[in-house]
């Protein structure tokens, strides 16, 4: 079966606005279905709810030993968990981690390789939060709070990971950013800028893992039906609640509205995230993209997308001691 490669994934992405559909076919060929992901031990944040939930029981349905993290346990939603891992027997473990704790994050993956008996080949960097309203309106807690969560807690994870990947030269890191991460919408906090940095992070990690045989892939959601609007609202309704009206009076009309969103008008497929991860561990090592657009709707950054790796591969794909690094990644 010939291999498939990035350009015929992001082609397809692009022109369906949906990679986990785009990205089961190449040149007439049907990749396995499904993946298979036996031997890989996978580690996940915020599995509670929405894509790490599902994520955490997809792969560990195709045969991954998971690692289904979370915060606050116990909760219900670990024990849910649990319960569901001992009726299918699935290789799925519960741990906690809250993501802004550096402690708990050294200590719940040095526990995940433990029970491997090894590093981790994949580590999913998912868990975030969303706080609605005018940037002028955000106030230092709210703010910190966003970039600790979307973008301290990624880095925190993957620091953690990356000496045993490295040790054995292989492994594979997502990060779920958004297309927000490439585009921005009024009103929405500092999401984009968080976002924003995740998308310059991690593209940087991937040509500088290059050397150690370590891919990431950055991948870029829709608007998906999860449960992430019922924190926002919890936290957006505080900050709406302790912000002062020096800052709030120039938006009165989007202030209002902050902390009351329901989360109704989209009802793409949230397994298509899930999907999209399995196809991309299932793709042969070198193979797989920098990062995936992943959309039951429009795909508005793919021009983006493109911009900026042409501009990449120009401006450093000639240096001697960078282009091959940035090659790798982008040609």
């Amino acid at each position: 079966m010939p291999a498939i490669d990035r350009r015929t994934l992001l082609a397809g992405a692009a022109a369906t606005g949906a990679f986990a559909a785009a990205a089961t076919k190449a040149k007439g060929e049907t990749l396995p279905s499904p993946p298979d992901l036996s031997g890989k031990a996978i580690l996940i944040t915020g599995c509670s709810s929405g894509f790490g939930k599902l994520s955490a029981i997809h792969f560990a349905e195709l045969g991954a030993k998971v690692f289904a993290t979370m915060r606050n346990l116990p909760r219900p939603e670990g024990a849910e968990l649990e319960k569901l891992a001992a009726e299918k027997n699935l290789d799925l473990h519960v741990l906690e981690l809250d993501v802004l704790d550096d402690d708990m994050v050294r200590d719940a993956v040095a526990k995940a390789e433990e029970i491997a008996g090894g590093p981790m080949d994949v580590l999913v960097n998912n868990a975030g939060v969303g706080i609605t309203g005018p940037v002028e309106v955000q106030d230092m807690e709210a703010t910190m709070l966003a970039f600790d969560t979307n973008v301290f807690g990624y880095h925190r994870l993957t620091r953690a990971v990356l000496p045993g990947m490295r040790a054995k030269k292989s492994g594979h890191i997502f990060a779920i950013s958004s297309q927000l991460g490439r585009v921005m919408v009024p009103f929405s906090g500092h999401y984009s800028a968080t976002k924003f940095a995740v998308e310059a992070m991690f593209e940087q990690l991937a040509y500088e893992l290059v050397p150690h045989n370590i891919e990431v892939t950055v991948i870029e959601p829709g608007g998906y039906p999860t449960k992430v609007w019922v924190n926002r609202n919890v936290y957006s309704g505080e900050l709406k609640a302790r912000a002062g009206e020096r800052h709030t009076s120039g938006y009165p009309q989007v202030v209002a509205r902050m902390g009351e969103e329901d989360g109704s008008g989209r009802s793409a497929d949230p397994m298509d995230i899930p999907h999209a991860m399995a196809r991309i561990l299932a793709m042969p090592s070198g193979t797989r993209p920098v990062r995936v657009p992943v959309s039951g709707g429009s795909i508005p950054q793919a021009a983006i997308n493109e911009v900026c790796a042409k501009t990449q591969l120009e401006w450093l794909g000639g240096s001697p001691v960078l282009g091959p690094l940035v090659r790798a990644v982008h040609d």
